[in-house]
């Protein structure tokens, strides 16, 4: 990285942190040194003619305060627009100023005017279809207040956006089913502000270091119920059939948290602490809104007790909505989730919601309440969240379900560092603000945190977390004043574990061995990573567990070099030498030399979750003895992620106890995975069990896995139970029944799919088409066609969720592949032909489908269609 002048400056004292707010300028600099050294440039530094200075995303300067936000709005559902009007209440952050720029993204205005007194005054303005810059009636200093009044239409479905991989659009305000042409979908409004879309539905200055109050005056159809964020203060029926409900919120928070939902939602209240909770469900869903959002207020308590900062909101509300651009989105005081977490009792057997629930509560303090300043400094909302997750279940469901979690969240930053996705925690160089919205942001950053207090201890982990929230109340934040609040708390200058972690990028390859002799232990630690990659030499500080015929002892030792051996005075030899024995230590290791003696008596020994999955991992294809019965005696470990390892590790003769857990364990999911195993023994005597499974579990991915395997035992039995199923209202269960159909080949279960596929929703929806498009290709020209048809119309229609546009193009891609393989097998001069117009017809769609394509990262993968 080209740092190499900013380094310089900085050696020679030009680049301080003075409290003066006077710029230096270049001349003063030269005049202030020019008679007590010389600076000259170097050979290497004339040779770089090139130089370009490194990226900088800098936070956004802020030139106006604005102070509160009010709205009106209503809506021309079929033109897919929002007429509205916005008085904004501002004043000059420190200079004084006679213009104001506000973010409006592909707004027509109407009116734009200066309120005083209650009196319009138009004002000059100009417009470049992103940003307004409207002229004021004169100049203000830092201490005026004064409004601005803008009546203006705002058209999202006109915009040229572009959205990201984390957060697929970025139009800010969503019409869905508008019209109430799809059956399959209610109507339904909302927005999605982040990272700054929230300036596509009104005028704001769109960035995380502002905050202002708001008030929102929303006018709908009586049939809808509505929310936003604050507290409804009215809701008042017009004489033209519409309602108009009125919302105030009286604390300050960023725009990007501005939110609005407007559909027909059965809606189920609760409080805690005189604080009203509110579910928005679809009105068939009303039975389990309190299970859908299960541990609401016991999570509040929990959030507000640890933190030591009460809740700080006047309400909590959570809508689900269909489409959603994203998984969940933090809008304070009003929630919005994708129609994945909207389940039935049964479904939430299989995956109840309390991590993306508790993800969202905590975001009401980091993220909410203080708000990074910057979306290079993402991670101060977004680590926390994920680490809120880790806090939440180690609470609630134990250690080892909380440890379990972290796994899977570091596997998934590894996953990325792996694939070249390489960058600083805190990122000042991304190419676009969206790329933030990554596992760094969010697995690393939970994992960092987990460290820092694993580093200073629990209390004053929680001590500082408070000194952070109490000294930046409404406010924005940067990871130096993270940093700060530690420091303060603990009294430890805390650079050294900022810099490594917070400011630097990838983490440490570890390498460990021991050896024992004459009572001596040795254990070398080596730092493996490249000395000349930018990854540095880590500061460690590394427990070492040593376990001997007389207990456990633990050596922390420093690790701050790329190789080091420390000595350890021991009255035998060790049992098991465990380096970082809680797994604290976001890390590689590359190679750990135990033996299987030695994970033999890790998983009996050992106190983490991790101990024991890592030793069943170590085991599975040993022969030992030894070996064998940690395994089955791993199928009665008390946690379900344990015995699952376990069963999926077991060898052959152990069919009627693995087809016993399938019907018996306590954890649907164990189940799942030992019927799933049973399937694949061929054996006809477990039809039986597997029927009755069908017919009495409740869990659906229970029900799903019996049948699956059914089929794999007897697809005739199979086949008549997938007639019975297929019209349940669970895509587990048509996922199932869709494989049982796809291997049939038999093309006259396409109207299944067809029938099913508009109703489908979550991710499942990707192998629900691939079964689809499997069995099509078995199908006659005409069928062929058709279907293409009614994928093409999917594919092109902007108010189909975006996955399922994709799905619908990926199939017409499929099938035209399909074609082209059949094509250079056929000899018949007339069938060659027809598969060639065929094909040309497919293509044809395609190039269509881009053509109405609106995001941009989509139609960057409809593009990558060979």
């Amino acid at each position: 990285m080209q740092y190499k002048i900013l380094i310089t400056l900085l050696s020679i004292g030009l680049l301080t942190g003075c409290s003066t707010s006077k710029v230096v300028t270049i001349d003063e600099v030269e005049e202030r040194f020019l008679d007590t050294m010389t600076i000259t440039p170097s050979d290497e530094e004339m040779a770089e003619t090139n130089y370009k200075r490194p990226v900088y995303q800098a936070t956004a300067t802020r030139k106006h305060d604005l102070l509160h936000t009010s709205l009106d709005v209503r809506f021309d559902w079929e033109k897919q627009h929002l007429l509205g009007k916005a008085t904004l209440t501002l004043k000059p952050y420190f200079y004084p100023t006679n213009l104001l720029t506000l973010d409006a993204k592909g707004f027509d205005f109407h009116k734009v005017s200066i309120l005083k007194n209650g009196v319009k005054s138009d004002t000059e303005y100009d417009y470049d279809g992103l940003q307004i810059t409207i002229g004021l009636d004169k100049e203000y200093k830092a201490t005026e207040e004064y409004k601005v009044y803008i009546e203006y239409t705002a058209k999202p479905n006109e915009l040229d956006v572009e959205g990201s991989a984390a957060i697929t659009s970025a139009k800010g305000l969503y019409f869905i089913n508008p019209t109430g042409e799809d059956k399959t979908k209610p109507i339904q409004l909302w927005t999605q502000g982040e990272t700054e879309a929230s300036s596509c539905w009104f005028p704001t200055i769109d960035k995380p270091n502002e905050r202002c109050t708001q008030e929102i005056k929303i006018t709908v159809a009586d049939k809808f119920q509505t929310l936003s964020n604050g507290v409804m203060k009215s809701s008042n029926k017009n004489a033209d059939g519409t309602r108009t409900d009125y919302y105030v919120m009286d604390k300050p928070h960023a725009p990007y948290l501005f939110m609005m939902a407007v559909g027909e939602y059965a809606v189920v209240k609760e409080s805690w602490e005189g604080i009203p909770l509110e579910y928005y469900v679809e009105p068939e869903y009303r039975p389990f809104a309190k299970e859908i959002f299960n541990h609401t207020p016991e999570m509040l308590t929990f959030f507000s007790d640890i933190l030591g900062v009460k809740y700080p909101w006047s309400k909590y509300a959570q809508v689900i909505v269909r489409d959603f651009v994203s998984g969940a989105m933090e809008n304070t005081t009003g929630v919005i989730f994708g129609e994945f977490v909207q389940k039935t009792d049964r479904e939430l057997i299989d995956n109840d919601n309390d991590r993306i629930v508790a993800h969202e509560l905590i975001h009401h303090w980091f993220g909410d309440l203080v708000t990074c300043e910057s979306w290079s400094n993402l991670p101060l909302n977004e680590s926390f969240a994920n680490y809120g997750e880790y806090m939440w279940m180690e609470y609630k469901d134990g250690k080892d379900a909380a440890e379990n979690h972290r796994m899977n969240e570091i596997n998934g930053y590894m996953s990325q560092d792996n694939r070249g996705s390489r960058h600083d925690l805190i990122d000042f160089e991304y190419n676009n603000k969206e790329d933030m919205f990554d596992g760094h942001s969010y697995n690393k950053g939970g994992a960092i945190l987990h460290m820092l207090r694993n580093y200073v201890g629990d209390d004053a982990f929680y001590a500082s977390l408070n000194h952070y929230l109490q000294e930046n109340l409404y406010s924005d934040v940067e990871a130096h004043e993270l940093r700060i609040a530690f420091e303060d708390i603990t009294g430890e200058d805390l650079n050294w574990f900022f810099n490594q972690w917070f400011f630097d990028q990838g983490h440490p390859e570890m390498e460990y061995s021991y050896t024992y002799s004459g009572n001596n232990l040795k254990v070398t630690v080596e730092q493996k990573q490249d000395a000349k990659s930018s990854v540095p030499v880590y500061r460690i500080l590394m427990p070492i567990d040593i376990y001997t015929s007389k207990g456990k002892t633990r050596e922390n030792v420093w690790v701050d070099e790329r190789k080091q051996t420390f000595t350890f005075n021991v009255s035998e030899k060790p049992s098991l030498v465990n380096v970082d024995p809680e797994y604290t230590l976001l890390c590689q290791y590359k190679d750990v030399s135990k033996t299987t003696e030695e994970y033999v008596y890790q998983y009996y020994n050992g106190k983490e979750f991790l101990d024991r999955y890592k030793a069943i991992e170590k085991l599975q294809s040993s022969d030992l003895p030894a070996a064998k019965r940690v395994i089955v005696d791993a199928l009665n470990d008390p946690f379900w992620v344990i015995r699952r390892k376990a069963l999926n590790a077991l060898g052959e003769g152990q069919e009627d106890k693995v087809m016993a857990m399938g019907k018996s364990d306590k954890h649907s999911k164990v189940r799942t995975s030992a019927l799933k195993k049973i399937g694949q023994t061929g054996n006809k005597a477990y039809v039986g069990k597997l029927k009755s499974i069908i017919d009495t579990d409740r869990a659906y991915n229970v029900v799903g896995a019996a049948l699956s395997s059914l089929n794999e035992i007897d697809d005739t039995e199979a086949l008549t139970y997938a007639s019975k199923l297929e019209k349940e209202d669970n895509s587990t269960i048509l996922s199932a029944v869709g494989d049982i159909y796809a291997a049939s080949g038999d093309a006259k279960h396409l109207s299944f799919f067809e029938n099913a596929i508009p109703g489908m929703s979550g991710f499942g929806i990707f192998s629900f088409f691939e079964q689809y498009s499997s069995l099509l290709k078995n199908a006659d020209a005409p069928t062929i066609n058709k279907s293409m048809g009614m994928m093409k119309e999917m594919a092109s229609n902007k108010d189909v969720w975006t996955w399922k546009r994709f799905c619908a193009a990926k199939t017409i891609n499929d099938i035209r592949g399909s074609l082209v393989e059949r094509l250079g097998e056929e000899t018949d001069e007339a069938k060659r032909n027809s598969l060639q117009e065929q094909i040309t017809s497919f293509a044809g769609m395609l190039t269509d489908i881009q053509k109405t394509e609106t995001n941009k990262r989509l139609l960057g993968m409809y593009k990558n269609f060979k």
